[in-house]
């Protein structure tokens, strides 16, 4: 080592955020052990960091809530915890803070410290869903973000478009772990029963407005003449409610670990699903499926604020509609079933679908993993800082 000394602090607020900051912290100690410099990573962490040797400030349990009433709910500790967070950092006066995703949480602790130390450079990874409501939010990011690094291939020229600070497409992890591990398919076989997979959500407020919904659209779906096999991933904590509520369905569905997703996709035809995520990683394995979302009475208001055409990520990446969406009082079972029906079997529908799905992973191939080009990004960021 040459003597000189790095310190990158993490400021992160779930999960999804802890698996990109573990992937990022692998990146970043092989390039400087390259580099001949001593790097020393602190800041938040979860299970992921935590393996790699990194001691969180405080159980990201604490600020991982979702929804405007749970926000609500837990928001004097959210509030103590951004603090804590930005005492941590003056007191430590890192190179860099990288902020990765959780933009509620993480741009309120990189609003604070820029007024303290406007020194620290401050990289976001993940960027907010500018693109699509409150895009106001991307020109107040020059504020107190130096450099965006997206996993999205189309936010770069939406953050320029948007006034907001410089932005560089990194790649997304998912691209390139499904298209090393899981070789596309293509046609149907005709006489093979089809595996059909529902995801109906991965909260209770989602369940709530879909879960029977779906059921509704299945025993349909199998009246017309369908035969599958139903597959349902679930988080461990919504396990037994999904059994309970599944129980008089007219097609009984398997009930699986929704850690094993990336299995159950490889094997899958088709799926039902709850807008989100998980559409892409679905369109990156190449599965045809509909999407369908309803909004609770407190959040639908806020629906004015979306301005974008699209909620669905592989109909953006193709700007193109590739999934049929529904959403709110669209989601009907009949409705449904017409949209799924034509992708149990090789029909064009089912084409149109796997040829913007081969289109979706085009755009987001890179050159280098998302991590690797991440690293290298925040070190060229320190070294013209120094």
């Amino acid at each position: 080592m040459s003597g000189s000394s790095k310190r990158i602090y993490f400021v992160l607020g779930e999960h999804s955020g802890d698996a990109l900051g573990a992937d990022l912290h692998e990146a970043l100690r092989t390039q400087a052990e390259s580099r001949g410099e001593a790097l020393d990573m602190t800041g938040l962490a979860g299970e992921r960091l935590a393996a790699l040797g990194m001691r969180s400030l405080f159980d990201i349990q604490d600020i991982a809530v979702m929804g405007i009433t749970a926000v609500a709910s837990r928001l004097p500790k959210i509030v103590d915890r951004v603090y804590k967070v930005v005492n941590d950092i003056v007191r430590q006066s890192p190179d860099v803070i990288v902020l990765i995703d959780s933009p509620d949480f993480t741009h309120a602790v990189a609003k604070r410290v820029r007024r303290k130390r406007p020194d620290i450079a401050i990289v976001n990874y993940v960027c907010p869903s500018v693109w699509a409501w409150r895009s106001g939010r991307a020109k107040s990011m020059r504020a107190y973000v130096d450099h965006v690094l997206a996993i999205l291939p189309f936010e770069p020229s939406a953050l320029e478009r948007l006034n907001g600070p410089p932005t560089t497409y990194v790649g997304h992890p998912l691209e390139r772990s499904v298209a090393d591990q899981y070789p596309p398919r293509d046609v149907l076989a005709e006489n093979k029963r089809r595996r059909l997979l529902v995801l109906p959500g991965s909260r209770n407020t989602e369940l709530n407005q879909l879960l029977s919904l779906y059921g509704e659209t299945l025993r349909i779906l199998r009246n017309r003449g369908h035969a599958f096999d139903l597959i349902l991933p679930a988080v461990p904590r919504l396990k037994e409610r999904i059994a309970r509520e599944t129980k008089g369905w007219s097609v009984a569905p398997e009930i699986v670990n929704s850690a094993d997703n990336a299995a159950h996709f490889a094997s899958a035809d088709a799926a039902l699903i709850a807008s989100g995520t998980v559409s892409l990683e679905l369109a990156l394995h190449r599965v045809p499926h509909v999407s369908g979302y309803k909004f609770d009475a407190i959040t639908s208001p806020f629906l004015r604020l979306l301005n974008t055409w699209s909620a669905n990520l592989p109909n953006l990446i193709a700007d193109s509609v590739v999934v049929p969406e529904e959403i709110n009082g669209m989601v009907m079972p009949e409705r449904m079933v017409r949209h799924i029906e034509p992708l149990l079997s090789n029909t064009p529908l089912r084409r149109h679908q796997l040829d913007g799905f081969d289109r979706v992973r085009a755009a987001m191939r890179t050159q280098k993993p998302a991590g690797e080009r991440a690293a290298e990004i925040i070190f060229d960021l320190m070294d013209r800082r120094l």
